[in-house]
């Protein structure tokens, strides 16, 4: 209850000051929930890292999730590399995965990655904002695996669409697991599994509406406080009156190989 006596002006005022570095989303507790995927993506990391010898992390935000995945394995590659294209998160990451011996190397989203054809046997990528495929094929060794969970199409669109109103198709759909098992495919990888789940999200007060959408920053492009207040103080007051604002994210677990002989860092 003392959430909710608080002030719309209070509550965005906190949602705009939390950092939003790395990808640690603990701040949320008792203020947000998110339905977890079956699969267990970090422990299933583990695993896959045990088996591997050189391993690639793209995109690994704050390192948050190798880490787990690195402190939960029984054994560890002999060479572990992440890359990062926002530098707060490189610092943090850096940080927090240099003392398990792990390289953070700062590069640009959309950029070729700096790493030689054929040298890992496992790349691996926790919420890619796009999944270079070419770029992934390319540094795989035959018979190596791309291990990754995606986000799927319209994920949180009730929030989106309530900021932004109806989205075309194109960019409902973008995303879509269909799509990316084609692209992986045309990269020349083999798809081994995908798995789909739809999860419920909510959202008990509008500060975690702020935090989330300064956090993931894609959703509402361009967002902010003052840019929405309108829109916000609607929502906050939908919030107080009618309970938390419902959800949907869609993730997908896509395993690929790219063919060849051998098979390490599957698992």
């Amino acid at each position: 209850m003392g959430q909710r006596s608080r002030s719309f002006e209070e509550l965005v005022a906190e949602g705009a000051a939390v950092p939003t570095e790395g990808w640690d989303f603990s701040w949320f507790e008792g203020r947000a929930t998110e339905e977890r995927p079956s699969w267990g993506y970090a422990v299933s990391l583990a695993d896959r890292l045990a088996a591997a010898t050189a391993a690639l992390d793209l995109q690994t935000g704050g390192g948050e999730v190798l880490d787990f995945a690195l402190g939960r394995a029984p054994k560890t590659p002999a060479l572990t590399v992440a890359t990062e294209g926002w530098q707060p998160n490189v610092t943090q990451a850096t940080v927090l995965l240099a003392p398990r011996g792990v390289a953070v190397v700062a590069v640009p989203e959309d950029a070729p990655l700096p790493f030689a054809d054929a040298a890992f046997d496992l790349v691996s990528s926790r919420h890619p904002v796009r999944a270079p495929w070419a770029e992934i094929a390319r540094v795989l060794r035959p018979g190596g695996t791309y291990f990754a969970q995606h986000v799927g199409p319209r994920s949180v669109f009730e929030l989106v669409e309530y900021f932004l109103g109806p989205q075309p198709d194109e960019v409902r759909d973008a995303r879509h697991p269909d799509r990316e098992r084609a692209e992986a495919g045309a990269a020349g990888l083999e798809v081994v599994d995908l798995i789909a789940e739809t999860l419920r999200v909510e959202f008990h007060d509008i500060a975690a509406v702020v935090h989330f959408l300064r956090k993931v920053v894609w959703m509402v492009p361009g967002f902010t406080v003052e840019a929405y207040r309108p829109r916000l103080r609607a929502l906050h007051e939908r919030i107080e009156s009618e309970g938390p604002f419902v959800a949907h994210s869609t993730r997908h677990l896509f395993v690929a190989r790219k063919p060849g002989d051998g098979a390490p860092g599957r698992g």
